[in-house]
């Protein structure tokens, strides 16, 4: 490791990008979709399921919410006045249940992708992210 204070400036850089991206991406799909970020993880890892469904517990695992948060979050996302997803018990184990990602949901998904894809290009095109990236990498 060359300087210890390049090596943490590069990546309180990268921290600061990634914060601001964040903020920029949860302002635009709340004005424009009106989805959270999580909720948006929600939909985006449902559509990457099998059968576009998971076990409450696979999802807690994937976007790092309590279990009452996430419970609180996908009940709301189930909601008649949402229907993004639709709730689901377990065949092989009436304990469990899992969500399933809607038609409504997928149409969301795929509107507020295309705006997630900009915000990040443009993010990360006026930021010089690759180079940045390359630099924390070349200091270890």
């Amino acid at each position: 490791m060359k300087n210890t204070n390049e090596f943490m400036d590069q990546w309180l850089s990268m921290d600061i990008i990634q914060n601001n991206i964040k903020k920029e991406l949860e302002s635009i799909l709340q004005a424009q979709f009106s989805l959270s970020i999580k909720e948006f993880y929600v939909l985006y890892y449902l559509s990457k399921a099998p059968e576009k469904k998971l076990r409450l517990q696979q999802l807690q695992e994937r976007i790092g919410l309590s279990q009452s948060a996430l419970s609180r979050l996908v009940g709301n996302m189930e909601a008649k006045s949402c229907g993004a997803l639709e709730k689901h018990t377990c065949s092989d184990d009436r304990r469990g249940s899992y969500t399933r990602l809607t038609e409504l949901g997928e149409n969301k998904l795929r509107k507020s992708l295309h705006a997630f894809h900009e915000i990040l290009q443009k993010y990360l095109k006026a930021h010089n992210f690759d180079a940045t990236v390359k630099k924390l990498i070349n200091e270890l």
